[in-house]
């Protein structure tokens, strides 16, 4: 298939690859703050660093997420909903992309396969048939994937924790009537992706290629399994010299559930060339 690539830094990124909304609109782990954490795994800054091993241990869930950025004057926010299974790193969301500046008409929503190194998007628009998908490879686009599909794939969400610094405990809070520790800090994109594991590290790479900073804000809610069931990462890049900020949220509910992911056959993968 034949992808347009762009040639400035940041003209891939936060959706302008999913129908142009926006277009058209070293350190380790310490507790600080004078809030003290109990002995769960979930309470421990330490677990931090751990959140993608925990998730791999709880095989699967549901997930929601949502994505917002401003530019341009206008802020958007694109929302998805889904499954994810963290042992075959793969998932499954439904895309829903924002109104039309005229607050006439919606998008229709995206479906993203999520796999290793490659996102597949259905109802992609922009000259590509209903019924063929379109196949992008994370690992040459200049964000790694972690915002250019509307969506940060949820495990490598918490694979970007691996390289969390000056974490802080903010507190302990209920969250959809589950008790969770919210931890605050940094993460570095170049330190994640050496500490990620293998089918991670080279969007990650990409990523710390592509963006214009390393350091990524973020706020992670552990349960007391030490499970991520909410992060919220802040990306900032230059589009055309301009600032883009991008935050980025995981809701991860339901462990255990089943998720079926499916990957399309070669026949339905669409071999033109994507409009942007």
């Amino acid at each position: 298939m034949v992808v347009r690539q762009h040639g400035h830094r940041g003209a891939a990124f936060a959706a302008l690859a999913v129908a142009g909304v926006v277009a058209a609109a070293g350190g380790g782990c310490s507790a600080s703050g004078g809030v003290a954490a109990d002995d769960r795994p979930g309470s421990d800054p330490g677990a931090v660093l751990k959140a993608a091993d925990a998730l791999r241990v709880a095989g699967s869930s549901k997930a929601r997420t949502s994505m917002e950025m401003a530019a341009g004057g206008t802020r958007v926010t694109i929302r998805g909903e889904g499954g994810y299974d963290f042992g075959r790193r793969m998932g499954r969301l439904q895309v829903v992309l924002p109104r039309d500046p005229a607050g006439t008409s919606e998008h229709r929503p995206i479906t993203e396969l999520l796999s290793p190194g490659v996102l597949y998007m259905k109802n992609r628009g922009a000259g590509v048939p209903a019924d063929k998908w379109v196949r992008v490879d994370s690992t040459v686009l200049e964000d790694g994937n972690l915002v250019t599909g509307g969506v940060t794939d949820p495990l490598t969400s918490a694979e970007l924790l691996r390289a969390a610094r000056d974490v802080t405990f903010v507190g302990e809070q209920d969250l959809a009537g589950v008790r969770v520790w919210h931890y605050r800090g940094v993460t570095d994109l170049g330190r994640a992706a050496r500490a990620a594991s293998a089918d991670a590290r080279g969007a990650l790479a990409a990523a710390a290629k592509g963006f214009g900073a390393d350091a990524v804000p973020f706020d992670a809610y552990l349960d007391e399994a030490g499970r991520l069931r909410k992060v919220r990462h802040r990306f900032s890049y230059l589009n055309q010299g301009e600032p883009v900020e991008v935050a980025s949220t995981t809701l991860l509910y339901a462990f255990g559930e089943r998720v079926t992911v499916t990957l399309p056959p070669e026949d339905d993968i669409f071999s033109g060339e994507i409009k942007t």
